[in-house]
């Protein structure tokens, strides 16, 4: 079956098809994974080829709810070397992802700061960053993926979805700038994330895998269009992507009225036409054989499984051996 065949990504052999996608569990501990946060991966990693844990915080002020992972200072690296660990002892790739979360910042006793002052999804409402703001920032996603690197991870990826800073900055919904951050045109709209990839690129090295999760579409009136997320993923590859990790924009990890198995699929399957690193999609899937369905219609190279996965920690292992 397709679902249990390899992949080579940038030098890396997944074992199947089959990936946790990030989750947010809410269960750190000043930042930290303690051991009942490494043992539900350590659960779950088995028989998965690919983990991607729950997004960690760049900077304390862009950090979006308490109980979230940090990767914010050198003191975290320690901490996560034990969770690296676990998912290599059972056979599975692990990835951080790192993340900003903009004017959805919470709990952080600093003001939030997004590309323009508004709200989003019922946020207070966001101070505009400067540009002084955004150089930061790029710099402190750069730093977060060298911790990553050092920390026993396989890869690092951006977070550039559900309504985070890089998806406000894509997000005609949010992002009112009039200068080279602009929503219009798209090299404007996509000016963060490409400094951000080619910073992330210089500090981990040629040789390190990248993956970003892409916000593609906001599926929403006056939104993101599905003909932007072909266009924006072909850059994100020219400036050093491995792995596009497709999901929601601003309205987050749903899709309004839409439950199907794989329902992020007309836009996995535009941006798979658009690029030759491998795609990753997410929404839906909690049966194999609605796995093994989209990949035969290659939809996607992988097929990220959330619910189930959050609901039942061997979900990968029963996959695999026919009771999933």
């Amino acid at each position: 079956m397709r679902f249990k065949e390899p992949l080579q990504v940038k030098g890396l052999t997944l074992r199947n098809r089959i990936v946790m996608p990030p989750m947010a569990t809410n269960k750190a501990v000043d930042g930290k994974p303690a051991a009942e946060l490494i043992a539900y991966y350590r659960q779950r990693a088995r028989g998965t080829a690919l983990v991607i844990v729950e997004h960690a915080y760049i900077q304390p002020e862009g950090m979006a709810h308490a109980g979230q992972l940090s990767m914010a200072d050198d003191d975290v690296i320690e901490a996560y070397r034990p969770l690296t660990a676990a998912a290599h002892e059972v056979g599975a790739l692990i990835f951080a992802q790192i993340n900003h979360a903009g004017a959805r910042a919470q709990d952080t006793g600093m003001p939030a700061k997004g590309p323009s002052a508004v709200s989003v999804r019922g946020s207070k409402l966001a101070q505009e960053m400067t540009e002084a703001d955004i150089c930061q920032v790029i710099r402190a996603f750069a730093e977060a993926a060298v911790r990553v690197k050092k920390a026993g991870f396989d890869g690092v990826e951006i977070h550039a979805a559900h309504g985070y800073l890089l998806n406000q900055f894509y997000s005609p919904l949010v992002n009112q700038r009039q200068d080279a951050y602009a929503v219009h045109p798209m090299e404007n709209r996509i000016r963060l994330h490409l400094a951000v990839i080619r910073a992330v690129r210089e500090a981990v090295g040629p040789d390190y895998p990248i993956a970003i999760r892409f916000g593609g579409c906001d599926y929403t009136e006056g939104g993101s269009q599905l003909a932007d997320a072909p266009v924006a993923a072909m850059a994100f590859e020219n400036a050093g992507v491995d792995l596009i990790d497709l999901s929601g924009g601003i309205l987050g990890y749903q899709r309004p009225d839409h439950k199907e198995p794989g329902y992020f699929k007309d836009m996995s399957l535009a941006v798979k036409e658009a690029v030759s690193v491998p795609v990753i999609l997410t929404g839906g899937v909690t049966a194999a054989v609605e796995m093994e369905a989209l990949l035969d219609e290659r939809a996607a190279d992988l097929i990220g499984v959330g619910r189930a996965l959050l609901q039942d920690g061997d979900w990968s292992v029963k996959a695999l051996t026919g009771r999933a």
